[in-house]
């Protein structure tokens, strides 16, 4: 005997297959454009340090001279921000790094319509916040960039948070 409340094999084909809103779907473009972005820039940073280190002390001579509103901008401690930033280079780029790949993959795990890949992405847009403030310390949070980085982690937190609806356990 046939079960009646059971759709028949019809019904199911007839079904539309769950699709990816089209907000995830840009989302996680621009995730995966951004974190490359950032892997790319990590990787230069890390063989170029030296370099940069040098170029950013020299940069703050001159910047002696500018008006007070322009050195504002860099923070109570851009010195020291350079020199922890150089002397903590390997910790910094790893850790970036893995965070750059963890919104990789929770925006891989969104696109598959999972619930947990906002919990992975969300560690990987949190972590450069707490590898900031342990390796190089609160003077690098005070500074115009750090806030830049800080409302565009908060645009995407918030924008996919907006999806989660949208996704399964």
């Amino acid at each position: 005997m046939a079960n009646l409340n059971q759709p028949t094999r019809e019904e199911h084909l007839l079904e539309e297959p769950h699709k990816m809103p089209q907000m995830i779907s840009v989302l996680s473009i621009l995730t995966f454009i951004g974190s490359g972005l950032v892997i790319l820039f990590q990787l230069y940073y890390f063989a170029a340090a030296k370099r940069i280190y040098d170029a950013a002390m020299a940069g703050q001579e001159k910047i002696d001279q500018a008006p007070a509103w322009a050195k504002s901008l860099q923070g109570p401690d851009p010195v020291g921000v350079i020199q922890r930033t150089y002397d903590n280079r390997i910790p910094i780029s790893l850790l970036t790094i893995v965070a750059a790949v963890l919104c990789i993959a929770g925006a891989v795990q969104m696109r598959k319509l999972k619930k947990n890949g906002f919990a992975i992405y969300l560690v990987g847009e949190l972590l450069p916040i707490v590898t900031t403030a342990i390796f190089i310390g609160t003077a690098a949070m005070a500074s115009i960039g750090f806030y830049f980085g800080l409302v565009i982690y908060a645009v995407f937190i918030i924008l996919y948070a907006t999806q989660l609806k949208n996704l399964k356990s």
